[in-house]
Formats: structure tokens, sequence, C-alpha cells
């Protein structure tokens, strides 16, 4: 007779169900739309200080205070938040012509 003993029920934890976080809805259209620009005005100053950084690296690469690695991980990190920043904006327009062609 062969006993299973590598499986002992003793140390298997129940499972516990954590609750999920209740989103706020808001009641004015105005209060979406200031957190909305105000959310749009962050991305956008991180972009810029992702170039600002991009500037700052080049010209201590060129002072030989950093590697060409990175000044060149900086410089990429740059392009595609602006890549991206384009993108968005692209996609926005897009939608923004597609509704001003509905007819109602």
């Amino acid at each position: 007779m062969i006993q299973n003993t590598m499986f002992s029920t003793g140390s298997i934890q129940p499972l516990q169900v954590q609750s999920t976080p209740k989103v706020e809805v808001e009641a004015t259209p105005s209060k979406s739309i200031g957190q909305f620009g105000s959310y749009l005005e962050d991305a956008l100053q991180s972009v810029a200080a992702l170039e600002e950084k991009s500037h700052v690296m080049t010209d201590k690469l060129m002072l030989g205070q950093v590697n060409v690695d990175q000044a060149m991980i900086s410089a990429q990190q740059a392009l595609l938040s602006v890549q991206l920043t384009t993108q968005v904006r692209n996609k926005v327009v897009e939608a923004y012509q597609e509704i001003m062609r509905t007819q109602i």
C-alpha cells in the first residue's frame, strides 16, 4: 500500500478575495474636462522633460561626461515619446473629424 505523504492540505492557504476599488463618477462634465485637460498638460510636460534630458545628455556626451549608450537611450526615449504624442494627436483629430461628419 502506497501512502501519499507529499501532498499535505495543512500548507494550503485559502484564497482571499480582494475588493475592487470603487470608481468615482464625476457629476458634471466640466470637472471631467478639467481633469482630462490637466492629464494632457502633465503628459506634455513629461514629454518636454524627456526632450530636455536628451539635450542635456547630448551636451554631456560632447564634454565626455557620459557614455554614448546613455545619450542614445535618452535620445530614443525622447523620440518615442514625441512619436507617441504625435500619434495620439492624430487619432484625436481623426475622431473629431469623424464626429463633425456625423449627421444628426
